[in-house]
């Protein structure tokens, strides 16, 4: 089979192990950025363009779409799979994943638990806002924020009111969480392929730090999860439409509480913690459904 994976950097952990375990398993894997590839799109044929020449007789694709590149990684997405070429992550997923606000919507009408999050537009209802998830302390989140960055715990209720005011005066948009002060600055990854959890992985934040982002500091360890907690990122997984997914969770007095599901989760975390050949997991579920 012809596998293309599309990132837009060869030397990213993730990426090169995608690449390892195609070529392990007999496939030619060609890796292309996204934001080179050109569209056409004309009737009844859609094609896609790399480097001057047609992308031909691919048997499936692997996005690995960063989420500055979503819009037009997106389109991508969605031409192969207007060219009738199974994705791992299909586009419309891939989008919905991104917009914070509509997934927890999602979330939340499938009774998956999470932080009590609230919302607004206008600076007029920021005591509302704050008091509707338990009051201060409370977590500050930007909509379109990753790996951690836009991440905010507001400790008292003026200082909540501060940032909340700074950031709707740039017109940023965010959410308001409430703060689980029992997780201690951990959480939950669970990594889900095709419907099955492959591998978890708990997170703890740096000394201090009550964001748990392997990128800011913290450590993964090896966890196995409670039948709720598997459950729970199952579900999510598939309510959101994700055949890939990196579920994080909170753990709480309630039970799991889902902070994020990732459509384009990395593997060096996962793969270091748990010793789970997660790349080689991926490409098994492309070969069992990749369209003939």
């Amino acid at each position: 089979m012809k596998l293309v994976i599309l990132s837009r950097n060869p030397k990213l952990y993730s990426t090169k192990r995608l690449v390892e375990a195609g070529q392990k398993n007999g496939h030619e894997v060609v890796l292309l950025d996204h934001m080179k590839c050109v569209l056409v799109i004309e009737q009844g044929r859609p094609h896609v363009f790399y480097q001057g020449k047609e992308v031909t007789d691919v048997g499936a694709v692997i996005p690995r779409i960063g989420a500055s590149a979503t819009m037009y990684g997106a389109a991508v997405v969605r031409q192969f799979e207007m060219m009738k070429i199974f994705t791992a992550v299909e586009s419309q997923a891939l989008t919905r994943s991104r917009d914070k606000l509509r997934s927890l919507q999602l979330l939340a009408r499938a009774g998956l638990g999470m932080p009590k999050t609230s919302f607004a537009y206008s600076s007029k209802d920021l005591d509302i806002i704050i008091n509707q998830v338990g009051g201060a302390p409370v977590v500050i989140k930007l909509l379109e924020g990753t790996q951690g960055i836009g991440v905010i715990l507001a400790e008292t209720h003026s200082v909540a009111k501060s940032v909340i005011e700074g950031f709707l005066s740039i017109d940023a948009n965010i959410l308001v969480q409430e703060f689980i002060k029992e997780s201690k600055g951990a959480d939950i990854r669970a990594f889900v392929v095709d419907g099955q959890v492959v591998g978890a992985m708990k997170r703890q934040g740096a000394e201090g730090e009550f964001r748990s982002n392997l990128h800011r500091g913290g450590r993964a360890t090896l966890i196995k999860l409670t039948p709720e907690e598997k459950s729970t990122a199952i579900k999510a997984a598939k309510k959101l439409g994700l055949g890939i997914a990196g579920v994080d969770m909170l753990q709480s007095k309630r039970g799991p509480l889902i902070m994020e599901v990732n459509s384009s989760p990395g593997l060096e975390g996962i793969e270091g913690a748990t010793g789970v050949d997660i790349a080689g997991k991926i490409i098994e579920y492309v070969e069992r459904n990749e369209i003939q």
